[in-house]
């Protein structure tokens, strides 16, 4: 009775958010408290958490901009930079083979930045340059993932990440201390990022083992935390009226 019962269980548990031997240790031998195996659960069920949350995280901000017809107090350089990191990371974990609920989030969370981009040139009269540049970025992304493209060049394309979030968190929080408001960004953008970026320190420690991934999602955090301080303190201030449409 006990092995039909941790039957659907085992389906469920293995190999999703455990090795067997972890689940025997765990829901066989009972032997709750063995530190390795809690590890694993805790962080598969974090990153898988992660990804299913990232389906929604910039939703709220693309909302935003549509809902306005305006994307003023965006950076688009700073989205763009983001986008190159978010980029980055899926390209490198793509390569190395780290299982997706170590990264599977950039993927949905570049699906979302890409559109931010495209919406921010359109609602600058600029919608031709925006279709131009997803023509492009669909092509930089099928080279990077085609075995034309060395490791090393990867790997330098990750390493690029600790640049392009810094530059791009601090473009946005300059853009930001200038307008003295946040304009269309979005606060649950904003702190879900900033929580997103937290656990994946953990996660990818434990996933992937891989030092500078892990070492980016620090810097991410503490960029993200800027941006996250400046909502606060931003919190009632409003963008003046403009009669006339930014360009």
């Amino acid at each position: 009775m006990a092995a039909e019962a941790d039957g659907p269980l085992k389906r469920v548990l293995v190999p999703i958010f455990l090795p067997e031997e972890c689940y025997d240790q765990l829901f066989v031998q009972w032997d709750l408290l063995h530190v390795p195996c809690l590890k694993i659960l805790l962080s598969k069920g974090l990153g898988l958490a992660i990804v299913a949350g990232s389906l929604l995280v910039k939703l709220p901000q693309v909302f935003k901009i549509l809902r306005a017809k305006s994307a003023e107090g965006l950076s688009l350089q700073s989205v763009m930079l983001e986008l190159v990191a978010l980029t980055g990371t899926m390209v490198y974990s793509i390569t190395n083979n780290f299982p997706f609920s170590s990264w599977g989030e950039a993927l949905f969370l570049m699906l979302q930045t890409i559109t931010i981009c495209f919406l921010i040139m359109h609602y600058r009269g600029q919608t031709v340059k925006g279709v131009a540049f997803l023509a492009c970025y669909a092509l930089v992304l099928l080279v990077l993932l085609s075995p034309l493209t060395p490791l090393v060049v990867i790997t330098l394309l990750q390493a690029s990440n600790v640049p392009a979030v810094v530059v791009g968190k601090l473009l946005q929080a300059a853009t930001n201390y200038h307008n003295g408001h946040t304009g269309q960004l979005s606060a649950i953008t904003v702190f879900l990022l900033f929580g997103g970026s937290l656990a994946r320190i953990f996660t990818s420690i434990q996933e992937t083992g891989d030092l500078l991934m892990a070492g980016i999602f620090v810097i991410s955090s503490l960029c993200n935390g800027l941006i996250a301080a400046q909502v606060l303190f931003y919190w009632n201030a409003k963008p003046p009226h403009k009669k006339k449409k930014e360009e």
